[in-house]
């Protein structure tokens, strides 16, 4: 199947398998995973409710984030095809969600003169999950840290991913309802590359086979 587009990125809250999905499809496609792995001395200090660690650690994540999408520019995007596993924009939903209005204040101007100079994908990918999945994934594989994170954050952070996709128009978006989504087996993936292939402008939901609600398993 040939697919269109050079520029994908895959997003998320963690543990949603964006990062996974990223790599496989980077490798069936062919192109350059750019995986958002930053490493962050203040993330401990952040979790810990430590006095001004909210704003330090989003400045890194921003900074970082920012160094490394400028970079994709220096790459021909015709050429190479780049698969990412977050957007840029994903740093201000983490922003509204744990910074004051002074430290938002700050952040947006940062922000906006960054924001200007990123590469836009041409394709985003929105895997799609519920709180309760978030919750047992993170008790399974989560960090430490992770597992100390409240309940009413992870709650609060799903629903602002969720309308910032939902009212999202930058380029042409795939969601995936992705609790039961099994990218171990060829099954599920091979229907998003389906989906992938069929992708226009207009925002698409796709539900993959594997998915089952949890109260129809209960039955």
């Amino acid at each position: 199947m040939e697919i269109e587009f050079k520029h994908i990125a895959v997003e998320g809250v963690f543990h949603s398998g964006k990062t996974r999905l990223a790599t496989l499809l980077a490798q069936r496609l062919g192109g350059k995973p750019v995986l958002d792995r930053a490493e962050n001395p203040y993330l401990r200090d952040f979790y810990d409710e430590k006095d001004g660690a909210a704003f330090l650690t989003q400045l890194v994540f921003l900074v970082t984030r920012y160094h490394q999408q400028v970079g994709l520019i220096q790459r021909d995007l015709f050429e190479d095809r780049i698969i990412a596993d977050y957007i840029f924009e994903k740093d201000k939903i983490f922003a509204y969600q744990t910074l004051s209005d002074d430290e938002l204040l700050v952040y947006d101007k940062i922000y906006g003169v960054f924001a200007e100079r990123v590469p836009k994908p041409d394709l985003v990918i929105y895997l799609q999950i519920s709180p309760s999945t978030l919750l047992r994934r993170i008790a399974r594989e989560g960090t430490a840290l992770e597992k100390n994170i409240s309940e009413k954050y992870l709650q609060d952070l799903i629903e602002a991913f969720d309308f910032f996709f939902f009212n999202y128009q930058a380029a042409p978006l795939l969601v995936i309802k992705s609790d039961e989504l099994d990218l171990a087996g060829e099954g599920d993936f091979r229907d998003i590359l389906d989906q992938i292939g069929q992708m226009r402008r207009t925002p698409l939901f796709f539900v993959p086979q594997s998915y089952e609600p949890r109260e129809s398993k209960k039955r």
